[in-house]
């Protein structure tokens, strides 16, 4: 669980930017370090807390954001990603900030998803914290802005708001799992077209199997992307000299 401003051991390959947030960063959250196999490095970027980031896309935090990246770079960190997928809108100038690769937002992987199913007659879904907040100018950021998306919001989640928007600082796994579970419903009703997800929000991947279990197709979230930014620096060598 990131509880500094940074927490290292040195051995990290991958340095995360993290909100300044107060709510449990339960497994499989991004907070979490036990959501990787691997370690990682935080940075929490003071003051930035959800409502500033994903309500008000407030620019004044460019200047602190791309200061952890360098940092985080400084320190010696391989590539960034961040624990919020809104900062997909802050992505072209975090990675113009620094000469290790950067990955902002889980919204990057919407362009596989897309390569991936026949998208004459399937669409990629995109579970968002907040639809109404997730604009063009997020997609742009990270050059989605002409792909055809379905996005679906938990705006209506009572639990996953409070939490995880409006900064409650206790959480309900099992409520929050069974809102997200009613948002993958939803979205399977009204769009049965879906053949991939992309959940846009660092803190969706402890329900992305519950939500799976109900669409029946791939989900992306930020932790198969963190873990495939790894396994890109990290390489398994499989010609060994006898």
């Amino acid at each position: 669980m990131a509880e500094t401003e940074e927490t290292t051991t040195g051995r990290e390959e991958i340095g995360i930017i993290m909100l300044d947030t107060v709510f449990p960063r339960i497994l499989g959250d991004i907070g979490n370090a036990g959501t990787f196999p691997f370690p990682v490095r935080y940075k929490i970027v003071r003051g930035a807390s959800p409502q500033r980031v994903v309500k008000e896309a407030d620019s004044r935090l460019l200047g602190p954001f791309l200061d952890a990246a360098r940092s985080l770079e400084s320190g010696g960190v391989k590539a960034i990603a961040t624990s919020c997928g809104f900062l997909a809108m802050f992505h072209r100038e975090l990675a113009d900030a620094v000469d290790i690769p950067v990955f902002s937002s889980s919204l990057l992987q919407v362009p596989i998803a897309h390569a991936m199913i026949n998208n004459r007659r399937r669409k990629v879904g995109i579970l968002t914290a907040s639809a109404a907040s997730l604009t063009n100018r997020h997609f742009a950021g990270v050059g989605i802005e002409d792909i055809p998306v379905v996005v679906m919001g938990m705006e209506d989640a009572e639990e996953f708001t409070a939490a995880f928007i409006e900064g409650k600082p206790s959480l309900d796994p099992e409520k929050v799992r069974k809102e997200m579970i009613r948002a993958a419903e939803r979205m399977a009703f009204l769009h049965p077209d879906i053949g991939a997800l992309v959940l846009e929000c660092t803190n969706m991947p402890p329900y992305a199997k519950a939500v799976q279990q109900v669409l029946n197709v791939p989900v992306f979230d930020v932790v198969t992307m963190v873990r495939y930014i790894h396994e890109s620096l990290e390489r398994e060598e499989f010609l060994r000299s006898a």
